[in-house]
């Protein structure tokens, strides 16, 4: 088989018929277009999403489970007999971790630790004259939480050093600032759940771009919030952890929970409806961009066999003069080959192009998404994936004709 007479049959049927050449490349090109646009845009909002919920959350959270469920005296007194117990109250249970403060000292000397920040969260009433909303207040040191959440980066008004410097210091998410109609240098009353009020003054507001943080979420100082709850300088609630490998948290938070016996929970399991929600739209995105693929060669498919149905006799000229089934295989094929070859660089031309103007296009999305336009990825695996999905349709639709065209009977056609 001579490929270079091959390929010298192929471009001349090419060029005989540009029309239904470009209308097939169009094709190849239209369905990789698409799918180089929708797949860098989905991986961009995915990884948007991905990146907002872990940096507003720790990669693992150590915490006391308060449970209320235990069994009654009587239960345990008379074990599988009928007791009647009615109104039992539940234990009066602390949230606090023993030794909260040197087992976050232990944990940010292991291996894979980037930062710990023990802290006290706790449920509060933030007051501002008329307006009360109900919200969560931690006390933290903002260094530890710097270095966990880049706090510094997050920053709509005011500073971190304000909060250090003022031990009645307070900041507040921007949207929970604007619902009480706070600036920085106003004060706020702070109510806890056990009735305990104290006024506060915001220095500073951020904002993490994600809705259920910036609504309720304050920081103060880690004493400040002991001295609301009442407690000793070393009540620890919290202890949030970042690792250097995100994936490492799983493996280590089990260890935390088997060393210290205190509940652990890790960024997969607290942020289980963004990960699910990636794993659809990234199946949404393949389906509907192979589809297009599919449906681009099944137009290629018709091309290619109307183009065996009118090069017939040439065909049957072509294998009277001494060509086999193989050399006319190969001459369809490399017309296959080269219809998504081409439409497929010019599809990821065009792709590249339209996922640049999406990157580029102004996105207002208001306090709630820290982002200023549409997420969009660029990564070389898509253009490749991309490109080889374009061949491969092409050529399996090109195949079938072309073994449709070897298996003319010569003597037949001449004859007519």
């Amino acid at each position: 088989m001579d490929l270079h007479i091959a390929s010298q049959i192929a471009q001349t049927h090419l060029t005989a018929k540009k029309r239904q050449t470009l209308v097939a490349m169009l094709g190849v090109t239209f369905g990789i277009a698409m799918f180089i646009t929708m797949i860098s845009f989905m991986q961009g909002v995915n990884q948007f999403l991905e990146d907002s919920a872990l940096d507003a959350s720790p990669h693992i959270r150590l915490y006391n489970e308060v449970n209320t469920q235990r069994p009654s005296l009587i239960e345990q007194l008379n074990p599988g007999r009928f007791n009647v117990v009615y109104h039992q109250k539940p234990k009066d249970e602390q949230s606090r971790i023993k030794n909260g403060l040197t087992i976050a000292e232990r944990i940010e000397r292991e291996p894979g630790v980037l930062g710990v920040s023990p802290q006290v969260a706790t449920q509060v009433f933030y007051n501002n004259g008329p307006i009360q909303l109900s919200g969560t207040i931690s006390g933290v040191d903002i260094d530890r939480e710097n270095r966990l959440y880049k706090l510094y980066t997050r920053l709509k008004s005011g500073s971190l050093n304000a909060l250090k410097t003022n031990p009645d210091g307070l900041i507040m998410g921007t949207v929970l600032a604007r619902k009480l109609n706070v600036r920085v240098g106003d004060k706020v009353t702070v109510t806890t759940p056990k009735g305990t009020t104290r006024v506060l003054r915001v220095v500073g507001t951020f904002g993490f771009g994600v809705g259920t943080v910036d609504n309720t979420r304050s920081y103060g100082n880690l004493s400040t919030v002991q001295e609301m709850l009442q407690r000793d300088p070393s009540y620890i609630t919290d202890i949030h952890i970042k690792m250097i490998d995100p994936l490492q948290a799983l493996p280590f938070g089990q260890k935390l929970r088997a060393t210290y016996g205190y509940y652990t929970e890790d960024w997969a399991t607290a942020n289980t409806a963004i990960l699910a929600g990636e794993k659809i739209r990234n199946m949404l995105t393949y389906v509907v961009s192979i589809t297009l693929l599919v449906v681009a060669g099944f137009g290629i498919y018709n091309i290619m066999n109307m183009t065996v149905i009118n090069k017939i006799k040439d065909i049957a000229i072509l294998k009277a003069t001494g060509f086999d089934a193989r050399d006319i295989i190969a001459i369809f094929l490399l017309q296959a080959v080269f219809i998504g070859f081409t439409g497929g660089l010019m599809g990821l031309g065009i792709g590249f192009g339209i996922s640049y103007l999406l990157s580029i296009t102004p996105f207002d999305a208001g306090d709630f998404l820290s982002i200023k336009t549409f997420p969009v990825i660029f990564a070389a695996k898509y253009y490749v994936m991309g490109l080889l999905f374009g061949v491969i349709t092409t050529i399996l639709a090109g195949y079938f004709p072309a073994r449709k065209a070897a298996q003319v009977d010569p003597v037949a056609i001449l004859r007519g």
